[in-house]
């Protein structure tokens, strides 16, 4: 019963089944070898290219059947063979279909068939555990699983085009992360697939190509190694640049461009070699005009994103090739003419996929943008570009929605554009929506962007208070995720900045001093100095707005620091650290402390000698650290005046 479907699934198909599905079944269980062949070979040329049929046969139970015969000493090669290619066409069929294989525990059957000395049996093995593998619903760790498994399919790779072609697309689609990549590395994918690049068969050559992708990303380990690799005397790097030329099929000159690109990231090779900027990037900027199919189109623009991400001056020469960034604006315009497309099922394809031009594109401008702001000003200028990532802020997709975050998160880096455009189109209004309701991975860009809507030239950060983010941001402090406590307690401190001692009461009232004190002991350095800067910023005085009466609850934020031991002992503690960075903001919040010509500074210098604080300021006088040194001097000299 394992094998079969669930049952609503069944009960459905059942009322459909056919005496003839049935019968093909039946044959199966002839005592006559030769029948159950030609039944196996009837079922074959049944069940190509017919769904129906293929589910009929699985609810009745041909499954399992189909393997016991495949794992039969007694059974022919011939027959073997034959059951395997039936069931590489059943797996051909519907996830559901590909469910029902894995419950049979196809996997560990095909893996003991590709012992066999036959070949013919071998390749219909390999050519089902592809289909099965390249499945959305197959764990990719069934393939490593047994040990023994990736050092007999690498020994398999000499047999023929087709192990070649199926295994190299197996490990393509099975390689998730360093743990695989580490394994197939150890085990020789490097020098078993090189010399593929080199293979007549262009099947072979893709694949192999493909494998390189997935093992060199984010993998200085084999992106190293690959730079060196040398394929009939030619050096690897050279073998992928003459495969991204115009003449080369459109496939295979992305999947080289995104090998060139991966180990560029990965430090392997330089960002100024002329293999990524006059080869790679304008490939890249290619695959991006509208002439391109949406998936090579939306393939390019991610990919070139990735490449250009870190460096300014690849950043800069995208921006001018190819009148990029014009033409990205295209990518919000798809399909321009429904008559453009003739083919009716592409047409349907690219409709329900539209929204990955739009994810692409925000990454790519997101990249573009990261650092120059004559870029961030072209893309501000392109058509209706703000009003496109607003609109991206509450699309459905979430993926959609974190790009257009990340994009405008790029742009928020501009003074300028912070003053002006983001102003102009109140951008901090549908953030402040993303922010109430979105999974991590979004809420730690869109209140990195907060932080920098509530610098003080902003003119989003006196409607961004009004609206409630006090309240929200304490919130994210208290979060598991490090990146979000840093974030929020990063926008508190530019919220602080030179506020309003009623600002200041508000940031102390809702974030408590118990959770300021958790924030002061937390395991993350950045937490850490964020939260002393904001303790500085919160302790200082506006020269123009010495407001020291006691407001909002009462009180001034120094007289809540003053009154609470454990804070001002972990001051103290930060003052003594390590880290010269945490030793500097402690001695910040110091000298607000004792600053002479504030209400009360007597009593709080006092309260700080007693601590034995002058002892460290004095030991701190002596620092190495120029900038140490001269604030312990600077904040002595309170004491003394």
């Amino acid at each position: 019963m394992a094998c079969l479907l669930e049952t609503p699934i069944r009960m459905s198909v059942l009322s459909e089944v056919t005496a003839s599905s049935r019968h093909y079944v039946d044959r199966l269980f002839d005592p006559d070898p030769q029948k159950v062949l030609q039944g196996v070979i009837d079922m074959k040329n049944a069940v190509i290219g017919n769904n129906k049929q293929k589910a009929n046969l699985i609810v009745l139970g041909a499954v399992p059947r189909l393997l016991y015969l495949l794992q039969q000493e007694t059974s022919s090669t011939e027959l073997k063979t034959e059951c395997a290619v039936v069931l590489g066409s059943l797996a051909m069929g519907t996830e559901n279909n590909v469910k029902s294989l894995l419950d049979c525990h196809i996997i560990p059957a095909l893996l003991q068939g590709l012992l066999s000395p036959d070949l013919k049996f071998i390749e219909a093995c390999l050519r089902c555990l592809r289909t099965i593998f390249t499945s959305p619903v197959t764990p990719e760790e069934l393939l490593y699983t047994d040990a023994t498994v990736i050092p007999h399919l690498m020994a398999l790779l000499s047999r023929s085009r087709y192990t070649q072609e199926y295994i190299c697309q197996i490990f393509s689609h099975c390689c998730k992360g360093p743990d695989h990549q580490t394994i197939l590395f150890n085990h020789g994918a490097v020098q078993n697939i090189a010399h593929l690049l080199t293979s007549v068969s262009y099947k072979v050559r893709m694949q192999a190509l493909k494998c390189f992708s997935v093992l060199a990303f984010e993998n200085p380990q084999v992106s190293m190694t690959l730079v060196n690799v040398l394929v009939d005397g030619e050096l690897l790097p050279q073998i992928f640049v003459k495969m991204l030329q115009r003449d080369k099929p459109i496939e295979m000159q992305l999947t080289s461009a995104k090998c060139l690109t991966y180990m560029c990231r990965a430090g392997a090779i330089r960002t100024d070699d002329n293999c990524i900027v006059l080869k790679t990037l304008p490939c890249l900027v290619r695959m991006c005009s509208k002439e391109r199919l949406l998936e090579e189109r939306v393939e390019g623009a991610e990919t070139l994103a990735y490449l250009i991400e870190p460096d300014v001056e690849l950043q800069r020469i995208a921006s001018i090739t190819d009148h990029l960034i014009a033409m990205l604006a295209d990518y919000f315009k798809y399909p321009s003419s429904v008559s453009a497309i003739t083919d009716i099922k592409r047409l349907d394809h690219d409709l329900k996929h539209a929204h990955e031009l739009r994810q692409a594109a925000f990454k790519l401008y997101a990249s573009l943008g990261a650092n120059d702001e004559d870029i961030r000003k072209k893309i501000i200028e392109t058509e209706n570009m703000m009003d496109r990532i607003v609109t991206g802020l509450s699309e459905s997709s979430v993926k959609v929605r974190l790009a257009a975050v990340r994009c405008l998160h790029s742009l928020s880096r501009s003074v300028q554009q912070l003053r002006t455009s983001f102003q102009d189109h109140a951008v901090w209004k549908p953030l402040m929506k993303v922010l109430q309701n979105a999974p991590d991975e979004i809420l730690v860009v869109a209140s990195s962007m907060l932080c920098n809507l509530l610098l003080e030239f902003s003119p989003s950060k006196e409607p961004i208070l009004e609206s409630g983010a006090v309240e929200l941001l304490c919130g994210l402090t208290q979060s598991e995720n490090p990146a979000l406590r840093v974030n929020g307690i990063w926008a508190l401190m530019n919220m602080a900045f030179q506020a309003e001692q009623k600002i200041k009461a508000d940031i102390l009232r809702s974030l408590s001093t118990e959770q300021l004190f958790r924030l002061l002991s937390d395991s993350d350095l950045n937490v850490l100095m964020k939260t002393l800067g904001l303790l500085r910023n919160l302790l200082s005085t506006r020269p123009t707005l010495c407001i020291l009466a006691n407001i909002a609850d009462g009180t001034t934020a120094k007289e809540l620091i003053m009154t609470n031991d454990d804070i001002l002992q972990k001051i103290k503690y930060y003052m003594g650290h390590s880290h010269v960075k945490l030793q500097l903001a402690a001695m910040f919040c110091i000298s607000n402390l004792i600053w002479n010509e504030e209400e009360g500074s007597q009593e709080r210098q006092d309260k700080l000698r007693d601590m034995g604080i002058v002892d460290i300021l004095h030991k701190l006088s002596q620092s190495p650290d120029s900038n140490l040194c001269d604030k312990a001097k600077m904040a002595l000299q309170q004491y003394l005046a």
